[in-house]
């Protein structure tokens, strides 16, 4: 999706989650748009679950950090 889509389908998902008060599902890999629009992010690495919680959170996990950033060690 280019920019412009990004934006759409944000918007799209808060104005459908505002007006109907649902849950919504999102996978996604774009970390921005993640980021920007989820108050909690699943993180997985191979299936597995890594991390689990407000955005803030899951982007300083050290195990977020280390799958998808690689251990600066």
């Amino acid at each position: 999706m280019n920019a412009g889509e990004k934006r759409a389908l944000s918007d799209l998902i808060r104005s459908v989650r505002a007006r109907l008060g649902l849950t919504i599902l999102l996978i996604e890999h774009h970390v921005p748009l993640v980021m920007g629009l989820c108050d909690r992010i699943a993180v997985l690495n191979f299936g597995e679950l890594i991390a689990l919680g407000a955005p803030a959170d899951v982007q300083k996990h050290p195990a977020v950090i280390e799958a998808y950033l690689g251990d600066s060690a």
